[in-house]
């Protein structure tokens, strides 16, 4: 459930949070350094693009935009959430089937907020564009959402997700073992679009011609399985989805086929 691009979203999983100081190579309060902020901003843009700042520095700095414009985005994901449920064919259909469901979802419980991402040890950035919460609804990460065709693509994800929870009753956790993840997971990626040729090749660089689409869900589902607390590693990640692939690759209700 939708990353940046590259890191799919997290279904049921609240941002982590980063400092808000950053390292100390990279400090911008103007109030400290005396500068105006547009000139700060571009002698820090100038550092990152000449390779004179850190991957660490790069991570906060960006974190620091992020948070600076945290307003601005959250208005315009809200704009573009509201477009999507008036004229999304995609949206628009999983609404209705949410509701045939007795489910409900639109403005109050489709939320827009800013999501810091999270440095691990390793040093990789784990960043989401969105998540679904059976107790809240769904995120929509606005300050990781490039355009609306990205929002609809996350959004479409994530209702996927809602639909699966009010169908059966997902065990999002892994309690009982990985499988209803894994199977929640190749769904989502499958239907939402967001493993369509176009997608891939133009955003993610993937411009392979056989099993592109294929090979999209099955990476997309074993990353965010791998995510999940009761998963070891990539290795049991990769076996589970494979475990659950020939059957919820094939299932795509509440399409009768794959929309796009």
């Amino acid at each position: 459930m939708g990353a940046a691009d590259e890191t799919p979203p997290r279904s049921g999983s609240d941002p982590a949070s980063v400092s808000p100081d950053g390292p100390r190579e990279m400090v911008n309060d103007p109030a400290r350094t005396g500068f105006d902020p547009q000139i700060k901003w571009w002698m820090n843009y100038f550092r990152i693009l000449s390779g004179q700042m850190t991957p660490e520095g790069v991570f906060h700095y960006r974190e620091w935009r992020y948070k600076t414009h945290e307003e601005r985005d959250c208005k315009r994901c809200d704009e573009f959430r509201d477009w999507a449920f008036r004229y999304s064919p995609i949206v628009r259909f999983l609404s209705e089937k949410t509701g045939d469901l007795n489910g409900r979802l639109d403005a109050s419980n489709v939320v827009c907020r800013r999501c810091p991402a999270r440095l691990d040890e390793n040093g990789e950035v784990h960043r989401q564009s969105g998540g679904f919460s059976p107790d809240h609804g769904i995120l929509l990460c606005a300050n990781e959402i490039r355009d609306r065709k990205h929002l609809e693509d996350t959004l479409a994800h994530e209702m996927v997700h809602a639909w699966d929870h009010l169908r059966w009753k997902v065990d999002w956790m892994g309690d009982k073992d990985l499988k209803h993840a894994a199977c929640t997971e190749i769904r989502a990626s499958m239907l939402s679009g967001e493993c369509r040729w176009t997608r891939e090749a133009f955003t993610r660089g993937n411009w392979s011609l056989t099993q592109q689409f294929q090979n999209c869900v099955r990476r997309r589902a074993i990353q965010s399985v791998m995510a999940r607390p009761r998963c070891k590693d990539e290795e049991q990640a990769s076996k589970v989805v494979n475990k659950v692939w020939d059957s919820c690759f094939s299932d795509t209700r509440p399409f009768d086929e794959v929309y796009r």
